[in-house]
């Protein structure tokens, strides 16, 4: 039986781990909770302020005005635990790794995390309103826009998490040509497909109009040359 031990310790740690990391989350959401009301008002500050003429955000279910804020604030409460659940498994998984892999994960998580947000402010302060915009000008003038805000909230968080997991690309980039399984120059040599790639990306990620394409699209390409950049500027120290 002694065998087996370091394997059940192993395995109560991750399940205490995971508690950790459970109880981190419900903390801050209930936290928010109390503010689950103004987190949406901010989120909805950029479609309201392109609103004109009678034009409003409606509610066609019954419970989509309570449930449309807590889940907006169930999404801010995971992305700020975040730091803590990322310390609860490196607690975890530390003690297996190398001082250079240490360091890799470290820098990894923290660009990665601080990238993530940038990514999401860039959608909410410079995406939002030009797509917005746009939708809103589409519309033909014998008809009243009424949004319902089950929709909107479906719309918001996928820009979120596309403009979010767009600005990833560096951090991917740094991991890849850091392990050794890609490198540098393979990737400007792919630079012509990737292009390609990242309109393709934009249009399966966004709305179905060219504006938003293009908003992603040439932000994933920027990255990427980004990404390249500073992989190159490591190797060369290297």
């Amino acid at each position: 039986m002694t065998q087996f031990k370091p394997f059940i310790q192993q395995l109560i740690e991750l399940k205490n781990t995971l508690f950790r990391s459970a109880i981190s989350f419900i903390f801050i959401f209930l936290c928010l909770s109390f503010y689950a009301e103004d987190i949406y008002n901010f989120f909805s500050v950029p479609l309201i302020d392109k609103l004109t003429n009678g034009n409003k955000l409606v509610s066609t279910g019954l419970t989509s005005t309570f449930v449309v804020p807590i889940k907006i604030t169930a999404f801010i409460s995971f992305l700020l635990s975040l730091p803590f659940v990322f310390y609860q498994f490196w607690r975890f998984i530390s003690p297996g790794l190398y001082k250079k892999e240490k360091k890799l994960v470290l820098v990894s998580f923290a660009s990665g995390f601080i990238l993530f947000f940038i990514g999401m402010a860039f959608a909410y302060y410079l995406i939002f309103p030009i797509v917005f915009n746009f939708f809103i000008l589409m519309t033909p003038s014998n008809v009243t826009l009424m949004i319902d805000i089950s929709n909107y909230l479906d719309l918001i968080l996928s820009l979120l998490i596309s403009f979010g997991l767009a600005f990833e690309v560096p951090v991917i980039i740094f991991i890849l040509v850091t392990l050794g399984w890609v490198k540098v120059k393979t990737l400007e040599q792919a630079r012509p497909y990737i292009i390609v790639v990242a309109f393709i990306i934009g249009a399966i990620l966004t709305p179905p109009d060219v504006i938003s394409q293009f908003c992603l699209a040439i932000p994933l390409w920027v990255l990427y040359e980004l990404g390249l950049f500073v992989s190159k500027q490591i190797s060369l120290k290297a």
